[in-house]
């Protein structure tokens, strides 16, 4: 459903001590999945998730994405209202993310779900 919340980024720049607090907090259990930093994810519903990562290492706040039925539209309406939108990136077998900033600077993320969704080639 467009506009729903389907996913949040906890940055933390030390993620045992993040999957221990929210973890103990809501009794979300964990899955590390590989990559260039630690990207931590659990279920939070039906549709959404939730993962602590210390890819961003400082950051404070979390960057919430929304649901959109396509995410080069969805891009391309952040950047026509002012807002700042990144190239959508694939999550391979899963969808794809774009992340982007409104007019006042506020973080946040477009996901299109898509499991046929390839890493990029090259």
């Amino acid at each position: 459903m467009p506009g729903q919340i389907v996913h949040i980024e906890i940055p933390a720049d030390d993620t045992e001590k993040g999957r221990e607090f929210w973890g103990s907090l809501f009794g979300w259990q964990f899955e590390s999945y590989p990559g260039p930093s630690e990207y931590h994810m659990t279920r939070i519903g039906d549709q959404q998730g939730a993962a602590i990562t210390n890819m961003e290492p400082g950051k404070r706040g979390t960057r919430v994405y929304f649901d959109v039925d396509d995410i080069k539209a969805g891009a391309a309406r952040v950047k026509e209202l002012g807002g700042e939108a990144d190239d959508p990136m694939p999550v391979p077998n899963m969808g794809w993310f774009s992340t982007c900033k409104d007019t006042q600077g506020t973080e946040f993320g477009l996901w299109q779900n898509d499991p046929s969704a390839q890493a990029p080639s090259g």
